[in-house]
């Protein structure tokens, strides 16, 4: 039993990270996605920004890639 686990285990830790993410929901060009971002300096408060896809795009962030690990909603 516990050689099948150990197996399954080493299986999903195989898989690179894109296979397991999730692409952010559908929306129209008007939506909003908000995401975890990095704290401010000298601050430990955990920052979260809400962007249209084109925003983030323009500060070089696929919202896609990015959902998985730090989406925290979805505006409109």
């Amino acid at each position: 039993m516990a050689h099948e686990l150990l197996i399954a285990l080493s299986l999903i830790a195989a898989q690179p990270p894109e296979a397991n993410a999730m692409p952010a929901p559908p929306g129209t060009p008007e939506t909003r996605y908000c995401l975890r971002v990095d704290p401010l300096i000298g601050s430990r408060i955990e920052t979260i920004q809400c962007k249209t896809r084109d925003e983030w795009a323009a500060l070089e962030l696929d919202v896609d890639q990015e959902w998985a690990e730090n989406g925290v909603r979805v505006i409109g």
